[in-house]
C-alpha cells in the first residue's frame, strides 16, 4: 500500500486517550494513546501477549477500560448505554480471528444475520441485493447457498469479511486476519483488505504480527510495547529505525 498519508484528513474517527486496562495485578494497557484518521489503515504491531487483542476488545465494548477514554465517530464509548453501544457497533465491522461463522447456517443466512439484528425494516429484495454485493466484492458470489464446512479456510475468511461489510461500516477492525492461512491465501486476504478499504471508504485498525500483511496494508504502524504506544510511523520509517525494540519486528 502507498504509505504516503498526506492525502488523509486529520479528523480522527477513533481517538484512544491514555487507555488503561488491567486484569488483577497484571497491567495490559498502560497510558495507551492513538488516533485513527479517516480513510486510514492503521496496524497495531506487538508481540504475543502484549495486549493487542485486549485493545481491540476495548474498542468494541467487550472489555471496559479501567482508565482513559475511547471516542468512536465522535462519541465517548464510556457514556453509551447498551442500546448506544449497539448503534455504534453497527458502524464498526469486526473480523474475528476465528471467522465466527455459524456452522448451521448457509453463507446467505450468515450474511443476513446482522441485517436482521440491525436493519429490522429492510426488504427481502434489499437484503438479497446487499448479500450478493458483499459476496461479489470478496469474489464469492457463487458460494451463497453453500455451508461454511464446504469452504476452504481462505474462503471462510472472505465470507466472514463479507458478513462484516453487510452493514456498510465506516470503520473496520481486523484481529490477526491472516493467522492460520498459507502464504498465498494470506497475500490474497491482505490484498482484499486494501480493496475493501477503497470500495467502502473505510478506516481500519488491523491487529497483526504477519509482517507481509503489515507491509501490504499499513498506512501507519503503532508499536505496542509495555502497554503503551512505543512508536508510530510508516512501515519504511520503522523498518529503518535503529531502536532494537522496533528492529526486532523487521528482522
Amino acid at each position: 500500500m502507498d504509505n504516503n498519508t498526506s492525502h488523509i484528513p486529520t479528523d480522527p474517527v477513533i481517538r484512544i486517550s491514555h487507555l488503561h486496562k488491567q486484569f488483577g495485578s497484571r497491567v495490559v494497557l498502560n497510558d495507551f494513546s492513538l488516533d485513527l484518521r479517516r480513510g486510514e489503515s492503521m496496524v497495531v504491531l506487538g508481540r504475543s501477549g502484549s495486549g493487542k487483542s485486549v485493545l481491540i476488545k476495548c474498542l468494541i465494548g467487550l472489555y471496559m477500560p479501567d482508565g482513559g477514554s475511547i471516542t468512536i465517530l465522535g462519541k465517548d464509548t464510556s457514556q453509551l448505554d447498551h442500546e448506544g453501544l449497539d448503534v455504534m457497533r453497527a458502524h464498526v465491522g469486526f473480523l474475528f480471528q476465528s471467522n465466527a461463522l455459524y456452522d448451521s447456517m448457509t453463507v446467505r443466512e450468515n450474511l443476513e444475520f446482522p441485517m436482521r439484528h440491525h436493519l429490522k425494516n429492510i426488504s427481502k429484495e434489499e437484503a438479497n441485493k446487499r448479500v450478493m454485493e458483499a459476496l461479489t466484492n470478496v469474489g464469492l458470489a457463487h458460494t451463497v447457498d453453500m455451508m461454511p464446512s464446504e469452504l476452504s479456510g481462505g474462503m471462510q475468511k472472505r465470507v466472514a469479511l463479507a458478513r462484516t461489510l453487510i452493514l456498510n461500516p465506516e470503520i473496520m477492525l481486523y484481529d490477526e486476519p491472516t493467522t492460520g492461512l498459507d502464504p498465498v491465501t494470506g497475500k490474497e486476504i491482505s490484498t482484499l483488505m486494501t480493496e475493501i478499504q477503497r470500495i467502502y471508504n473505510t478506516s481500519s485498525i488491523i491487529i497483526s504480527h504477519d509482517m507481509k500483511c503489515v507491509e501490504r496494508t499499513a498506512d501507519r504502524i503503532a508499536v505496542l510495547i509495555d502497554g503503551n504506544c512505543y512508536a508510530l510511523g510508516t512501515f519504511d520509517e520503522l523498518q529503518q529505525s535503529n531502536d532494537q525494540n522496533i528492529k526486532q519486528f523487521f528482522e
